[in-house]
């Protein structure tokens, strides 16, 4: 997309502000003009009192002169303050309409695009990306109005007086235009999009490190331990030290080009001057010693203003990235499965159209059953689960749910059809009554109050200083990660959902808040079809069948006992687990 598109495409999302928008340039453009008139009256001031010296009480007219100087300024800075506040109107309504748009699609993509992408970015593009959108047609914009209008109001003032010095201070202007171009150049637009990558790529990884604080300070692993942040830090210090060394030189020819317009003008005053002393010389040359380093500051905005437009132009590139992402299709009106069971039929997927996660996967989960997923990280518990609730589509193969394709029930029956409890669940900033009332918005004071209840949560109600209405986050409570695991399990008993998908529900868990945990599940779980994805193998010794998942595959399946009896990859990992289990009582009692 050409910048110019870029352009029109942010004044089509102005709406009817766009004018203001227009009316901004033009307000710029005519304070950068009368920001000039000042010089003028600067130098009829030079002239009159070189004129009359060394007898300064016939300058008569220079309070006059100086007034009209102030009067032009204040104007000038007057226009270019209605200019702003013009485009910050037509600036703000384009982020605010760009952010509707994004999380209205944000909304509509499926789970697993949007994990795909990462939160990290995705608040990025959202927060970042669309303010510089509004800094672009904010403040750049009318600069570049300003910036164009001044060199043609400067080039006039510049040969007016005395050409000769004006054509000496171009020079420096062109050097410095040189120099900048170096680094604004289309090489500096793939700087900016390989810098807003880093940032990304930064913001990602830290999320997925914070999220991951509580596993930190239970096994005392450090950060170094969180490899992919701390390799997408020395990435960004690598890039950042490398560029700044790129732009080092061309960054100090510019200054020294831009801040050599003295030394031109001196020079040139020293030539002219060799045939004598002349007043009107000395007069110009004070004259353009004062107005040139106007020519400097013009210079610097021109080359923040391109460096704007190559991250506006980034920033758009990335918030299309999402407006572009399509949703997944959605069959109208659509069927809604009288039954609960769950079959899934020859399912394949890719996460990169290369290794497969799923191949050719068949399983039935019977209405009221209870299965459980294990195997080894990476064998493909998580991406099974996701396509069950739709996150992706298989590419190869079906999912059913009571006969019907997933892909021909509505989304909204989709969702109410299915609650998830994952292992990290997360919590809003406000009242425990909120946290809760998210699956069912509609819920009376008493159907929360039951949930929690049928949720093993009236233990952190009651030390609760407003119970229910206590404020979780900041400015309020903090719950331990057990707690907040009952308080997700509410959720999901007010939802009451027929399908219930548990993703390691109890791995941050204390051992009492475990036990807790544990009694809320099974209240949870009776008479619904629960698909469980589990570590911890003693939580699962009573489901109806266990699938055992290795590359990709099912490898094994069966109830606990017939697995442990036959031998295989089961055997092995229930062995290994009560090996691990036996340490660590043995470990406690030691100490």
């Amino acid at each position: 997309m050409s910048k110019q598109s870029q352009l029109s495409r942010l004044l089509q999302i102005a709406g009817g502000r766009r004018v203001l928008i227009y009316g901004s340039w033009l307000l710029s453009a005519v304070s950068a003009l009368l920001a000039l008139v000042p010089f003028w009256y600067i130098w009829r001031i030079l002239h009159d009192v070189l004129a009359v010296a060394p007898d300064y009480s016939q300058a008569t007219a220079v309070t006059g002169y100086g007034w009209m100087a102030v009067i032009f300024a204040i104007a000038s800075m007057l226009i270019y303050i209605t200019a702003l506040m013009c485009s910050h109107m037509g600036a703000f309504r384009v982020a605010a309409n760009l952010r509707k748009e994004l999380l209205a699609k944000i909304a509509a993509l499926p789970l697993g695009t949007i994990e795909k992408i990462g939160s990290g970015k995705l608040r990025r593009i959202v927060n970042v990306s669309t303010a510089a959108t509004e800094t672009y047609l904010a403040h750049r914009l009318p600069d570049k109005a300003g910036a164009i209008a001044t060199p043609i109001g400067l080039v006039v003032l510049l040969l007016a007086f005395d050409w000769r010095l004006g054509l000496l201070s171009l020079v420096p202007v062109v050097l410095g235009f040189l120099c900048m171009l170096r680094m604004t150049g289309p090489r500096m637009a793939e700087k900016m999009g390989e810098y807003q990558n880093a940032l990304g790529n930064m913001s990602n990884e830290a999320v997925e490190y914070v999220r991951g604080v509580p596993v930190v300070k239970t096994f005392g692993q450090t950060i170094f331990t969180f490899r992919r942040f701390k390799a997408t830090i020395d990435d960004y210090a690598k890039w950042a030290i490398a560029y700044t060394k790129e732009c080092r030189t061309p960054m100090l020819l510019y200054t020294t080009a831009i801040n050599a317009v003295f030394a031109f003008l001196i020079a040139g005053g020293i030539v002219f001057s060799r045939g004598g002393a002349d007043g009107a010389l000395l007069l110009n040359l004070i004259f353009y010693i004062i107005i040139t380093p106007v020519i400097g500051t013009t210079l610097t905005k021109i080359m923040f203003m391109s460096e704007d437009g190559m991250l506006v132009a980034d920033a758009m590139g990335r918030i299309d990235e999402v407006l572009d992402a399509a949703p997944l299709p959605e069959a109208t009106p659509g069927q809604v499965p009288a039954r609960y069971d769950i079959a899934i039929e020859h399912a394949s997927y890719s996460y990169d159209g290369q290794k497969n996660a799923l191949t050719d996967i068949s399983l039935h989960i019977g209405q009221g059953e209870t299965v459980a997923l294990v195997g080894p990280s990476g064998g493909g518990k998580s991406t099974l689960a996701t396509l069950v609730t739709r996150f992706f589509d298989p590419q190869e193969g079906a999912v059913k749910i009571g006969g019907v394709d997933i892909r021909e029930i509505p989304k909204e029956r989709l969702m109410e059809a299915v609650s998830f409890v994952f292992q990290n669940s997360q919590m809003i900033k406000g009242s425990i009554a909120d946290n809760v009332r998210l699956a069912k918005p509609e819920a009376t004071r008493e159907e929360i109050l039951h949930a929690l209840d049928a949720a093993q949560c009236m233990d952190i109600i009651q030390k609760m200083p407003e119970g229910i209405d206590t404020q979780i986050g900041t400015g309020g409570v903090y719950l331990s990660g057990g707690e907040a695991q009952r308080i997700a399990i509410a959720r999901a008993v007010l939802k009451n959902s027929p399908i219930l998908l548990l993703d390691e529900a109890t791995a941050f868990a204390d051992p009492d808040n475990e036990v807790r945990v544990q009694q809320a599940l099974s209240a949870l779980s009776r008479g619904r079809t629960v698909l469980m994805i589990a570590h911890r193998l003693s939580s699962i010794t009573d489901c109806d069948r266990i699938f055992v998942l290795a590359d990709g595959q099912i490898v094994e399946s069966g109830k606990h006992d017939d697995l442990v009896a036959a031998g295989g990859l089961f055997a092995e990992m229930w062995h290994k687990y009560n090996q691990s289990a036996d340490w660590q009582l043995k470990t406690e009692v030691a100490q």
